[in-house]
């Protein structure tokens, strides 16, 4: 069986595509809305990053922590941020490969923006074989596409709640 490489969801947030966007594209702000993400050093704090900018995430499941190193592929205001995952690491990233891509897309539709978030698994020239082990030992038994998919639901879920109660009490 080929596994599935690439996993996305969307959501309609009361909100608009630059508001959500300008936050999105600082991965320094993450952390409101990923379970696994637990913030990341960017050349400058509190801004969008832009294309070829480079920046390290931190993560954690259950008590595994590590470092990804990043780069930013796509930063359009109001219209897509996307970053690759190019080097991972316990306490550094230094582990160069090619891990995955995220990517976030807003379009203006009545009702306000949806957001689309999209996880490409960047581990093409694995074996599904090998893949599907890896991916069981560190999820606790999934494969990365069915994992993922939870968290991309559970992060639209928590974006579209913060977007929409700032909103509220704006």
């Amino acid at each position: 069986m080929t596994r599935e490489m690439q996993v996305s969801d969307s959501v309609v947030i009361d909100a608009d595509a630059e508001t959500i966007w300008a936050q999105v594209a600082d991965p320094t702000q993450m952390p409101r809305w990923s379970r696994e993400n637990t913030g990341a050093t960017t050349p400058e704090a509190g801004r969008p990053l832009t294309v070829d900018e480079r920046f390290d995430g931190t993560n954690k499941r259950g008590r595994a922590r590590w470092i990804t190193g990043c780069v930013v592929t796509a930063s359009e205001p109001g219209r897509r941020f996307a970053f690759d995952v190019r080097k991972i690491g316990a306490r550094t990233p230094r582990l160069k490969s090619r891990i995955a891509t995220w990517a976030y897309d807003f379009e203006t539709v009545e009702g306000g923006t949806r957001v689309t978030e999209t996880w490409t698994d960047g581990r093409g020239a694995w074996p599904d074989w090998m893949a599907g082990a890896f991916d069981r030992t560190v999820t606790g038994g999934k494969l990365f596409a069915d994992f993922q998919r939870r968290n991309i639901r559970r992060t639209l879920a928590a974006m579209k709640a913060d977007f929409e109660s700032a909103d509220r009490t704006s």
